[in-house]
């Protein structure tokens, strides 16, 4: 080979390099605004609440419909993207994001923002499953792979963790809307780079997409996650007992039917593979106890210790830090000792971190609270990237955007576990604090609803009353997040404990694949 065509090969091979992670940037870049979109709105609510004016149940409506839909629709959009191609599934996402970015900024009234949080949600869905199987099928070293999902996985969770820092910085100078306005450019840029960048990619005998599967995905996970968020917040109700049943039912009739067709929506079989599961299940108590405590101290930071929403928000930073951190080392501590030891050691990381919050009172110092979202950081970061890459690993890459969608449906019932099962905890504490006995009737009730509205609720009362109020609000709260943060770090040391044997001899992948 002479030298002019050594350095035209070596040129292509730089270019090509360059490119990929040039793609690698567009994909990070939706998938960092998908994670923000679904925290970013918890400071916008008290804002959003005076002008449009909604109900407390179209409230909660409004801060839930975004993740039931993405939840709803992972799996049916990750499969889609098999069939039709990832890119133009995230291109046409991307485009849809943007636009109904702008319906939401704009919403005149509740009914309107529940609908555009809803679209926004089914445009989100295509994002997410694209991004992780488009990864997959550019980056073929397993190597290179890695960290991609490193950054990723690093993106994702740190997105989660900086929606309320950019929440709280717009809000100090714009008005509710511009939370989501900041998707309108960042959307146009991934579009017209990702049409020059990305490759196309999908199973060519992927068969046809069947709607009634999509339906069943679709009824199950929404009825099981707001049966789950229903019963934490006001007890086992005859409605939440028909949503769980109804979502339980559609659930089983999907996997029934999955088994039934020669091209399924999902292929079960993934999950008699040990190591599918277990990675399945440790990503899903990752993000459980990741999303539970950064929920939980949000309050405590600013119900508790009278922080501002920015002060808060950049208190939880460390979570993000320590993500990014060990999200981009995960895939090479994996090979040169184990998956099983990286993961254990994450979901172990993070079962301790709850377990020094078991210590926290009124008056805990930052030290303590930041080095425990740290080092949930840190373990999320390990656990989260290196069961990605070990769920893309045990599919072929026809099938990355339904394992990948996969991948993403456990993180999505993960945060809405973590939130609704701790937070029944904390809430269940919370409402047993005595009010003072001149504090009655409406007043009282509304104290006992949440910390927020006992401190609403103080506001009518006179200063000293309020602040015996306030006080013993605030005390119930912290002994609820204690009893919470133990149930948490049993609930995460054993799943260390599950995953160091069901992810024995699972190694992530060397080499060149061909």
């Amino acid at each position: 080979m002479s030298r002019t065509e050594q350095l035209i090969r070596q040129t292509g091979v730089e270019e090509k390099s360059r490119g990929r992670w040039l793609a690698l940037s567009v994909l990070v870049l939706a998938v960092l605004l998908v994670a923000v979109d679904a925290t970013v709105l918890g400071l916008a609510t008290p804002s959003l609440s005076e002008d449009l004016k909604p109900s407390g149940t179209q409230l909660l409506w409004i801060g839930d419909i975004y993740s039931f839909v993405i939840a709803g629709l992972l799996v049916s959009m990750g499969s889609l993207g098999d069939r039709i191609g990832r890119k133009k599934l995230l291109l046409a996402g991307a485009t849809a994001f943007g636009a109904v970015s702008v319906l939401n900024a704009y919403a005149t009234s509740p009914e309107m923002m529940i609908v555009a949080r809803a679209l926004l949600g089914v445009a989100g869905a295509t994002l997410m499953p694209s991004t992780l199987a488009l990864i997959r099928n550019i980056f073929t070293d397993p190597r290179e792979r890695s960290l991609a999902i490193g950054i990723w996985g690093a993106t994702a969770s740190a997105g989660a963790a900086v929606g309320p820092v950019v929440g709280g910085a717009l809000l100090q100078h714009f008005w509710w809307g511009s939370v989501f306005l900041i998707n309108l450019p960042v959307m146009i840029a991934l579009v017209v780079v990702g049409i020059k960048l990305l490759p196309e990619s999908k199973n060519p005998v992927a068969g046809p997409w069947d709607l009634l599967s999509v339906g069943l995905s679709l009824v199950g996970v929404i009825g099981v996650v707001y049966a789950i968020k229903e019963a934490a917040t006001h007890g086992m109700t005859w409605e939440v007992a028909v949503a769980a049943g109804l979502g339980a039912g559609a659930l089983y009739a999907f996997v029934r039917r999955q088994f039934t067709l020669p091209s399924p929506l999902l292929d079960m079989r993934l999950f008699r593979h040990r190591g599918f599961s277990g990675a399945v299940l440790a990503d899903l108590l990752t993000v459980f106890g990741l999303s539970g405590l950064v929920f939980f101290l949000s309050q405590f930071l600013q119900l508790v210790q009278g922080r501002g929403p920015l002060e808060a928000g950049l208190a939880e930073l460390p979570a993000a830090i320590g993500a990014v951190v060990t999200g981009l080392v995960a895939g090479r501590y994996a090979r040169r000792y184990s998956v099983r030891s990286v993961v254990t050691g994450g979901l172990a990381a993070i079962g301790a971190a709850l377990a020094v919050l078991t210590l926290v009172h009124k008056e805990s110092g930052y030290p303590l609270l930041g080095a425990a979202l740290l080092v949930v950081g840190l373990g999320a970061g390990f656990s989260f990237t290196v069961t990605a890459d070990v769920i893309l690993s045990s599919v072929p890459k026809e099938q990355a955007g339904s394992a990948s969608a996969v991948s993403e449906t456990a993180y999505e019932l993960g945060a809405a576990l973590g939130i609704a099962l701790l937070g029944s905890i904390v809430t269940g504490v919370y409402q047993g604090f005595t009010a003072p006995a001149t504090v009655a009737g409406p007043v009282a009730d509304a104290a006992h609803e949440s910390l927020g509205g006992a401190v609403e609720a103080a506001k009518t009362l006179d200063p000293d009353t309020a602040a015996h109020m306030v006080g013993a609000a605030q005390d119930a709260f912290v002994d609820g997040l204690r009893l919470a943060s133990g149930v948490g770090a049993a609930v995460l040391l054993a799943t260390a404990a599950a995953a160091w044997f069901l992810l024995r001899g699972q190694r992530l992948q060397e080499g060149i694949e061909h």
